[in-house]
């Protein structure tokens, strides 16, 4: 399996656990903006918490 494949498996997983743990529409939103911030954090390699 590539690493493109594995990559877009493991972002499915996370948008769908990300979906099924929030309770509202407003929760999905800060949800996928952290975790947004979090995947453009590793982009640029920062190493910030």
């Amino acid at each position: 399996m590539s690493k493109q494949k594995i990559f877009l498996a493991a972002l499915m997983a996370l948008l769908v656990g990300l979906t099924t743990a929030c309770n509202t529409i407003q929760g999905v939103g800060r949800d996928l903006e952290s975790a947004g911030g979090a995947i453009e954090d590793a982009a640029d390699g920062d190493d910030d918490d």
